[in-house]
């Protein structure tokens, strides 16, 4: 088993429980670390024989985009996704982060860490 990493992939979304952040928008910062079986790419070489990236941050980007109101929601929704299209993840841990939130102090920002197996 391997743990592959999608680290410091930077979005601007509008998520937020403020009004104002679900018409001005703020940026995101999210980790992602996954364990598959990467065994067989690793003799094989083959893209089809590991987890495309390229498409895993696809579906990252997609839920994204949909807005909520709570980054719990979001965070829950992008490792449901994950688990729905692909079968060869064996665990997620996720860490998504608003930077700069308006709660009237300064900090860099809020986070939630999601980790789960598959079932």
């Amino acid at each position: 088993m391997s743990t592959i990493a999608i680290e410091g992939m930077e979005f601007f979304s509008y998520h937020g429980h403020f009004e104002e952040e679900m018409v001005i928008g703020t940026n995101f910062i999210l980790d992602l670390y996954f364990e598959t079986d990467t065994s067989k790419a690793e003799q094989s070489d083959d893209l089809e024989d590991t987890v495309n990236y390229l498409s895993v941050y696809l579906t990252v980007k997609k839920q994204m985009e949909q807005s909520s109101l709570l980054i719990e929601n979001v965070a829950r929704r992008i490792v449901d996704a994950l688990f729905d299209e692909y079968a060869a993840i064996e665990s997620i841990k996720l860490k998504f982060k608003k930077v700069n939130p308006p709660l009237g102090g300064k900090m860099n920002g809020v986070s939630i860490v999601l980790e789960e197996k598959r079932e």
